[in-house]
C-alpha cells in the first residue's frame, strides 16, 4: 500500500525551534544555527485591507515563501520524518517493501522536499503505524498532515480493505497508475499511454 502525504500550507507551518534542535541533533556548528535563527526569527508581515498595508508584525513560525535558503530549511525538517519511520522499521513497527530478490532492501518512504510517499505491506499494524508516526511528527515540526487531502493507493488490495483502511487514516482512496512528483507509479509499462506523459517532460 502506498500513502501520499499532503502537507498542509508546508513552508508557513515549520516550528523554528524543532528547525533548531533538528540542526543540533546533525551537528551543525552553533555560528551557523545562530545565523539560521537570526534568518528565520527576524521576519515581519503586513496585511492588505482594503488596498493598505497594516502595521508590520513579527511572525511566530514558517519559512519565507520565494527564500532561496527555505527550500533547504525544509529538507532539514522533513528528516524527522525520515527519522521517525527508520526507527519504526529497525524496531519492527512498521513493515516496509522489500525489492530485490537474493539480497533484498527495504523501501518504507519516498521524499522529496513536501512530496512524501509512505509505503508498506497491507496490514492493520502499517495503517495504525502510519498515523501514530504522522501526528507524532506534527507534534514535534508543527508540519501538519491534511489527512482529507492525502491519498491511500492500493496495489493488489481488495476495494473493501483499502477503504476501511483510508477510513481509520481519514484519507482519499486512490488507484494505480497513480502519480508521484508528476510521474506516472504502476500501470503496464508495454503501453504507450505509459509513456506519453514522460514525452510532455521532454518537450
Amino acid at each position: 500500500m502506498l500513502f501520499k502525504v499532503d502537507f498542509e500550507k508546508s513552508y508557513d507551518s515549520v516550528d523554528w525551534g524543532y528547525l533548531d534542535k533538528a540542526m543540533e541533533r546533525m551537528l551543525f556548528p552553533t555560528l551557523w544555527r545562530k545565523s539560521i535563527k537570526e534568518c528565520v526569527g527576524t521576519t515581519t508581515t503586513s496585511i492588505l485591507v482594503n488596498g493598505s498595508s497594516t502595521d508590520e508584525f513579527p511572525l511566530e513560525r514558517g519559512l519565507r515563501q520565494g527564500d532561496p535558503l527555505s527550500p533547504f530549511l525544509f529538507l532539514l525538517a522533513a528528516e524527522g520524518l525520515n527519522v521517525l519511520m527508520e526507527t519504526m522499521v529497525t524496531r519492527n513497527f512498521f513493515t516496509g517493501y522489500e525489492v530485490g530478490v537474493t539480497d533484498p532492501f527495504v523501501v518504507s518512504h519516498l521524499q522529496f522536499a513536501d512530496d512524501t510517499l509512505l509505503l508498506g505491506d497491507k496490514s492493520w499494524t502499517n495503517v495504525r503505524a502510519l498515523r501514530v508516526v504522522l501526528v507524532l511528527f506534527e507534534s514535534m515540526s508543527g508540519l501538519k498532515v491534511n489527512f482529507h487531502k492525502s491519498m491511500l493507493v492500493r496495489v493488489n488490495i481488495l476495494d473493501f480493505w483499502l477503504g476501511e483502511a483510508a477510513s481509520a487514516l481519514c484519507c482519499k482512496v486512490g488507484n494505480i497508475p497513480s502519480l508521484y512528483l508528476d510521474l506516472p507509479i504502476g500501470g503496464d509499462s508495454r503501453l504507450l499511454v505509459f509513456w506519453e506523459l514522460l514525452a510532455l517532460f521532454k518537450e
